[in-house]
């Protein structure tokens, strides 16, 4: 019982650790669709489930020796972020909040992108641990996935962050994508890859 807590624990703070910043971009996500109705709050909820359910298969995958993930180039998810950061502020009307997405597809590949460099992190976890290990980390993960999307939704409810992001948010929420994206590619190492394969 002790251990099973102890994997409990040490499930949240892998969790925590490597997902913080998802609450920044899901409570844009639950912004957007009290203000615009897009995306739906189950697309969100289900985009994200999916997109971290991604993330732990392919890092379960890798661990299992089945499959080589070429790193930096993981790195190259970030142009995702940065291309819907653009495609807002292009569609963006000047005085409402874009919707950066619009369903669960889309949630869900921004959730992969941010959390590609999560795989880093999962891949030796899943390595050192044994079977009733990795359902404990998955059941912890189903529940923190559900808090996580508790808590951003309550944010994007508050008053403060609502006025904030309505005020300043047809530039606001590109700015936050694109900047995300840029430190995916930067913090890969991916740039610097292209440069050394080019020089």
């Amino acid at each position: 019982m002790i251990d099973l807590l102890g994997t409990a624990a040490g499930a949240a703070v892998v969790f925590a650790a490597t997902d913080v910043d998802d609450i920044v971009i899901l409570t844009l996500f639950f912004v957007a669709a009290r203000t615009t109705g897009r995306p739906r709050t189950g697309q969100i909820v289900a985009g994200q489930y999916l997109g971290i359910g991604a993330l732990v298969l392919a890092s379960a995958v890798v661990a299992a020796g089945l499959l080589v993930v070429p790193d930096p180039w993981t790195g190259l998810l970030g142009l995702l972020p940065i291309a819907l950061g653009i495609r807002a502020s292009r569609d963006s009307d000047g005085d409402e909040t874009p919707a950066v997405v619009t369903g669960t597809l889309g949630v869900a590949g921004v959730t992969i992108a941010n959390g590609a460099d999560n795989v880093a992190v999962y891949v030796p976890v899943f390595r050192a641990l044994g079977p009733a290990d990795s359902a404990v980390f998955l059941l912890v993960f189903v529940v923190l996935i559900a808090l996580w999307c508790a808590a951003a939704a309550w944010l994007g409810g508050h008053p403060r962050v609502t006025r904030l992001v309505q005020r300043a948010g047809h530039r606001l929420v590109p700015a936050i994508f694109i900047a995300i994206g840029m430190v995916i590619l930067v913090g890969s190492g991916v740039v610097g890859h292209l440069l050394d394969l080019l020089g």
